[in-house]
């Protein structure tokens, strides 16, 4: 079995893959100060809440994008499960070719998504948006060359700016919502939040595939925990849950050791 780990600024998503299905997945909030211990104690507890003995796991892969849970990491699949586990880093096989003009400044997030992304719809040209703490959007060629995108805030990452920053707006819900007006300081903001996602993402993919895609088009594909906030706006071709997971089981495939 091989446990998939996706560690962003906000929370830990996981996944368990036996055989290539994936079994079970999870989500915990990110910590900057925790422990190899306390991760390993989470680990092993939500391994067997789901009924898979600790003993079972092979291989762990992890993409991380906070430097400082790296090494709690690593040190938590060695001393917790006798594993050296695969990091998606530079130098690690990933089928893409990153045309950044660094290619180390690429997110391991958006390297993963892009490896899940081609492993689900290969042969297609693909833009990807992630909805996380920052919203991700990639392009990637159906021969498999990262094109680039952009990075900007997530959708709570703009309401806790709004809260934080001004001294009488307050903290909402965020929530899809149907009118362009709201009629309350609160509803402004969901709808503000809500809307400019909305006119974002629309601008994006079309000036991608203008300039980029305009003689074939592309797969729109969505994932990320906000991503469902938009089910209603038909944005997407696909929205897949588990994108990076999936990413990184093929990506672990690459690198089979």
């Amino acid at each position: 079995m091989i446990l998939c780990l996706d560690v962003g600024n906000t929370q830990v998503f996981g996944g368990v893959f036996d055989s290539g299905n994936l079994i079970f997945q999870f989500r915990r909030t990110s910590q900057l100060r925790s422990t190899s211990d306390e991760l390993g104690v989470f680990f092993r507890s939500v391994l067997r809440e789901n009924e898979v003995e600790p003993a079972d796991l092979t291989q762990i892969v992890i993409c991380c994008v906070v430097p400082d849970l790296l090494y709690s990491l690593r040190a938590c699949a060695q001393k917790y499960f006798r594993i050296e586990p695969l990091v998606l880093r530079p130098g690690v096989k990933t089928g893409l070719k990153i045309q950044y003009r660094d290619p180390k400044e690429v997110g391991a997030d958006r390297i993963a998504d892009a490896v899940g992304a081609i492993t689900l719809f290969p042969d297609r040209n693909l833009i990807v948006a992630d909805f996380g703490t920052a919203t991700t959007v990639c392009a990637i060629s159906k021969n498999k060359v990262f094109m680039g995108g952009n990075i900007l805030p997530g959708v709570r990452l703009s309401m806790e700016a709004l809260q934080m920053h001004t001294a009488q707006l307050p903290s909402v819900e965020i929530k899809p919502v149907r009118t362009a007006l709201g009629t309350s300081t609160v509803e402004s903001i969901q709808s503000g939040l809500y809307w400019s996602n909305v006119g974002m993402l629309k601008e994006i993919v079309s000036k991608i595939t203008e300039q980029e895609f305009s003689t074939e088009l592309p797969l729109v594909v969505g994932t990320g925990g906000f991503v469902h906030l938009f089910d209603r706006q038909k944005i997407f071709d696909h929205v897949v849950d588990d994108l990076i997971l999936v990413g990184l089981l093929e990506i672990n495939r690459l690198n089979a050791r």
